[in-house]
């Protein structure tokens, strides 16, 4: 079957017309106009990624993230990154992303975050669109900061979280939940304006944090890495289009780690 075959059923389910203003999102290396044979899903595309995609014979991967996110310079063979693309071009794996339309679709990926922490949904956080935006906002059963961060911790695998608080707030109720997968700390304001007693999500920077104590707003910090969700769930998506239309292709998820942080 055709590659072009696979992503138009993923674009019926995940619209890139989702996708946030200067994202980049779709196609971005190789053609959709051949036949495929194999599929590999990925959060990032990295050295490990790459080889891992050779040695399985891959013919499309479907990443979260770009591996192209700034414009290139040069396309030169000894410099390390972009051996990355020349490598995924000289065999001819073609690269479909999805980005923030995989955050702000409905039944994607921060409701996948929801579903695994008990969060009951009750609007988006950063509207995008009429109805639509990235980031969700819903209550849970009430717990501590402490609790919800260790289930936090629990559920996403994790060797640890960061916590926006200072000591004593550390037993404080939570009943209104922001989350945000990857990197959301520029819409803590609209989890202040939605008010949320605690806001999940990555790479909060050290004034942000403060500014959100200041603000009165708690925050948990698990790491952009818990994005990694996409690799489970879209594989499942694509192995029950399998099923349903009688695709001729083999699914596989990434099974190597991108992420780059460890803790001692």
């Amino acid at each position: 079957m055709k590659a072009s075959e696979v992503i138009a059923c993923y674009q019926i389910f995940c619209p890139p017309s989702l996708s946030m203003e200067g994202d980049v999102s779709g196609l971005q290396i190789g053609t959709l106009d051949k036949d495929i044979q194999r599929v590999m899903v990925a959060l990032d595309i990295r050295e490990a990624t790459v080889l891992e995609a050779i040695e399985k014979k891959i013919d499309l991967i479907i990443v979260k993230h770009a591996p192209i996110f700034k414009p290139l310079k040069h396309l030169v063979a000894d410099d390390l990154q972009t051996q990355i693309y020349l490598k995924l071009i000289k065999h001819d794996i073609a690269v479909y992303v999805s980005h923030t339309d995989i955050d702000v679709v409905d039944g994607g990926l921060n409701d996948w975050f929801c579903e695994m922490l008990g969060i009951q949904v009750t609007d988006v956080l950063h509207e995008t669109a009429d109805g639509q935006g990235i980031g969700r906002v819903g209550v849970i059963e009430p717990v501590t900061l402490e609790e919800l961060a260790l289930k936090v911790r629990s559920v996403f695998s994790l060797d640890s979280v960061r916590l926006v608080t200072y000591a004593h707030d550390k037993q404080r109720y939570i009943e209104r939940v922001a989350i945000c997968g990857g990197s959301g700390g520029s819409f803590y304001k609209e989890a202040l304006a939605k008010e949320a007693d605690v806001y999940i999500t990555g790479d909060i920077y050290y004034h942000t944090a403060q500014e959100m104590l200041t603000e009165g707003l708690l925050a948990i910090d698990p790491g952009h890495h818990i994005e990694v969700l996409f690799v489970q769930k879209v594989t499942a998506l694509l192995e029950s289009w399998k099923a349903d239309l009688d695709w001729s292709v083999d699914v596989y998820p990434s099974t190597v780690s991108t992420n780059p942080f460890r803790h001692l």
